[in-house]
């Protein structure tokens, strides 16, 4: 593989470089990588600051969603100017003037059984930062048919879970259920706790999708990891 880096890109990514376990070559592994993000929320936020930041060289990110101020106390991709706009246009920006060297492609309307197989074939590893079960089993089942690798996070007030799902080659337990789960969202009291939410999103973001694309692909594949973290009131 041949080795390009401008000057500026050396100083961006000396942190990456200089590390044995990714050096140049695991550089240039996240430049060529694309990396498919589903919601642009309180998951998806830090995740795709740290590919983004990473250098990530193609990350796509569906959201049919817009701002609200209500999304604004742990949806970091945005700031009080965003309200109003669509998120996947927000994170566009925010993450493009963060690192120049990547391109960020938005999809703003929501995905579903028509769409979904044609807009992610393309991308390397996909990262489920939704908030809902039908769009989880949705990109789940599409991630089994084109044999994507799919990282997972959730997050409900203080508690997460985090887990790496590589189809036919990790064991998954397939529940058939004949309806979903309850949906606890942001909107009930605690959903959107801020603390909670900053540490499991921190933890899922940082196992995540630019550790596989390095190469390194030792992490939640096969596991799930759940964190629990017990608060007494502020």
């Amino acid at each position: 593989m041949s080795l390009s880096f401008t000057e500026e890109q050396i100083k961006r990514y000396s942190r990456h470089i200089i590390l044995p376990e990714v050096g140049g070559k695991g550089q240039q592994k996240l430049f060529s990588a694309k990396v498919f993000l589903v919601g642009a929320g309180g998951l998806g936020s830090p995740a795709a600051f740290y590919l983004a930041a990473a250098g990530i060289g193609k990350i796509g990110i569906a959201d049919n969603d817009c701002v609200d101020h209500s999304n604004l106390q742990r949806q970091i991709l945005h700031s009080t100017n965003d309200v109003g706009r669509s998120k996947a246009l927000s994170a566009k920006e925010t993450l493009e003037a963060l690192n120049p060297d990547i391109e960020v492609v938005p999809y703003t309307d929501r995905l579903n059984s028509g769409n979904i197989m044609d807009i992610i074939k393309d991308y390397d590893v996909i990262l489920d930062g939704t908030d809902n079960f039908p769009t989880r089993y949705l990109v789940n089942d599409a991630c089994v048919f084109l044999k994507k690798p799919l990282s997972h996070g959730s997050i409900f007030r203080f508690e997460g879970q985090v887990t790496t799902i590589i189809p036919f080659e990790v064991p998954v337990t397939v529940v058939s259920t004949k309806s979903l789960p309850p949906l606890a969202s942001c909107f009930v009291p605690g959903g959107g706790s801020p603390w909670g939410i900053a540490r499991c999103d921190w933890l899922y973001s940082g196992n995540r999708g630019s550790k596989a694309d390095s190469g390194e692909r030792r992490g939640f594949e096969g596991k799930i990891a759940h964190v629990r973290f017990p608060v007494n009131g502020l």
